[in-house]
């Protein structure tokens, strides 16, 4: 089995630092950071360094703190996936700077072909930690060795990247410990990784060129100035009779009104602002596992950022489809699949100065997949499907459910969004839902949800959150208020399976099904299982906490009038997490190709 790159050059460079002194790494869980978690494990297993993981990125970077301190200053690395995470360590490196504590920052980064391009969990992390570090380098992604080279093989790191990434390792441990300065204090490796980032292939089905890089078309997109949108109505570049419509995070009403108008198909994410409506196809991420189906799109309109689904991904990246981005505003404009043959600061007019036409063939054949894939998603999610006991998948049903439009949901990032992608309008338009898409972190949703609640109740709107075990334990300290402060009436609705069980689902869960060993790597890493008691939690706030064991009465507990912030604990299963996502997918392709 080739190793890719990204995993021979984490292990590299662990190794190099185990070399050089480092005997304690703190990790965070994270998916871009996979690589330098397998490498971490792997040397804790060999009992080469002590491994110690910690959900929140905050509290890891005070814990390798205190690790240091208590060892006299020894150096200690800090592992972080990118986006928010790598921010939540700024607390624990001004400390560190400022009492000479040698932390070494591992930072796991996009590489420069998906900065600025709208992808999930991608900021500006190059010089991040300003003045408070005493050494930073933007580690570019290693590329592929070629055969013959010495130390190479195809498929792995080239043996000059490894000796420069070596390099820069020694310079890092040596400005950390002070060696020449006299100065210790914490340094940043700040680490860009190609996918795969898991010491197996991409999954079957998924091939190397196109799996969540896209492909890279060789001309830059047209770019349509501002000051001609309304003075230009610039036709679509492909063929209108088989575009859909991609509404990502706050696209808005256009998103909907424009595919109406349009006679175009409409995949929505549930924070969009754009769901419901008749051309709104639900499941449309496990219907794009349909080649034929999938196959039949030609042309893609992208409002807002999606960021939620691989498969809109891979369509957004196919070089057979032509995409357009209305992209208003300043910003970048998202476009990770590098594929965007045309930028637009807005709708055009002219795309809503006509009548809505009958329903095509097209559109007409991904409303019935999408009826087909409701009916499917209305079977594995009723009351007599779950008599078992509740599953994640059914708990963003029922929240759904209860909620109306005059209500407002704020859902957490991993899977409680896309759970609620696929089962939202299942029955009925759902409520309006918010989350925090600009980075997609987990961190400080319960301080989110809170200041959304008391905003809301100032027009008469009732707040609820659905969340996960992760995201609700990163930030519990939002549980905290004042009696000074106003009060606030907030239901958290949190669906707990004792882990991470959104990399259950990726290829680490598939990686995790292949020896004992695996999964024992994947759970310490990745699982990160926390048997934590939220009942107690919530006492020690003052906050109402309520665990319920089935559906009927979680819906019964949402439709009760509330008070303050209460807890709705949930406890699902994770073990057949990654299993069940599969199934699903297939049981949905299979029924729309019978």
């Amino acid at each position: 089995m080739t190793i890719p790159p990204a995993v021979t050059a984490a292990r590299a460079l662990v190794a190099d630092l185990v070399s050089r002194g480092v005997a304690d790494v703190v990790l965070a869980p994270g998916s871009r950071s996979a690589p330098l978690a397998y490498a971490v494990a792997e040397a804790a297993d060999a009992g080469r360094v002590t491994l110690h993981v910690r959900i929140d990125e905050r509290a890891a970077g005070f814990l390798a703190l205190g690790l240091s301190k208590g060892a006299e200053g020894a150096p200690v690395a800090v592992v972080t996936t990118s986006g928010t995470a790598v921010a939540n360590l700024h607390p624990a490196v001004l400390e560190a700077s400022h009492t000479g504590l040698p932390l070494i920052l591992l930072t796991a980064d996009r590489p420069h072909e998906l900065r600025g391009t709208g992808a999930s969990q991608t900021t500006d992390q190059v010089g991040i930690f300003g003045s408070a570090v005493r050494f930073a380098v933007d580690v570019p992604a290693p590329s592929q060795g070629t055969a013959g080279e010495p130390g190479a093989e195809p498929g792995v790191a080239s043996a000059e990247e490894l000796r420069d990434l070596r390099s820069v390792t020694g310079r890092a441990v040596s400005a950390a410990l002070g060696f020449r300065s006299g100065h210790p204090g914490p340094v940043h490796l700040n680490l860009a990784f190609r996918d795969p980032l898991t010491p197996s292939a991409p999954l079957p089905g998924l091939p190397a060129d196109t799996a969540q890089q896209g492909h890279a078309k060789p001309d830059p997109p047209l770019v349509v100035p501002a000051m001609l949108q309304h003075v230009a109505s610039p036709a679509l570049p492909g063929n209108p009779a088989h575009t859909v419509v991609v509404a990502g995070d706050g696209a808005g009403t256009d998103a909907r009104q424009l595919a109406e108008v349009q006679g175009w198909p409409l995949f929505a994410e549930p924070s969009s602002g754009a769901t419901g409506g008749p051309n709104s196809i639900a499941a449309y991420r496990a219907l794009l596992g349909s080649e034929d189906l999938a196959g039949s799109i030609e042309q893609v309109v992208v409002l807002g950022r999606p960021t939620l689904s691989r498969p809109v991904q891979r369509l957004l990246g196919r070089p057979d489809v032509t995409v357009s981005v209305v992209a208003p505003g300043a910003g970048p404009w998202p476009d990770a699949a590098r594929n965007a043959a045309v930028v637009l600061p807005g709708v055009s007019p002219a795309w809503f100065e006509t009548s809505t036409p009958p329903p095509s063939a097209f559109l007409e054949r991904w409303r019935a997949a999408g009826a087909q894939a409701s009916r499917v998603l209305d079977d594995v999610t009723c009351d007599e499907a779950v008599l078992g006991g509740p599953t994640a998948l059914s708990v963003a049903r029922a929240v759904a459910a209860v909620l109306g439009p005059d209500d407002l949901l704020v859902v957490g990032s991993s899977n409680p969004v896309r759970d609620l992608e696929l089962v939202l309008g299942l029955d009925g338009p759902g409520p309006a839902v918010l989350a925090n898409r600009g980075l997609a972190g987990i961190d400080g949703t319960v301080s989110t949800a809170v200041g959304v609640a008391l905003a809301a109740a100032r027009r008469g709107l009732r707040t609820r959150a659905l969340l996960g075990d992760l995201t609700f334990l990163h930030d519990v300290g939002g549980l905290l208020r004042g009696p000074d402060e106003t009060p606030v009436d907030l239901e958290i609705v949190v669906v707990n399976d004792d882990g991470g069980s959104i990399f259950a689902t990726l290829e680490h869960g598939a990686l995790a099904a292949t020896s004992n060993a695996a999964n024992a790597t994947f759970e310490r890493v990745f699982g990160t299982p926390h048997g934590s008691n939220l009942a107690q939690l919530c006492a020690g706030y003052g906050v109402d906490h309520q665990l319920v064991k089935d559906v009927p009465t979680l819906r019964h507990a949402l439709q009760a009038p509330s008070h303050g912030i209460q807890v709705i604990e949930v406890r699902v299963p994770r073990a057949d997490r990654q299993a069940e996502s599969t199934d699903l997918a297939r049981r949905i392709v299979d029924a729309v190709q019978e």
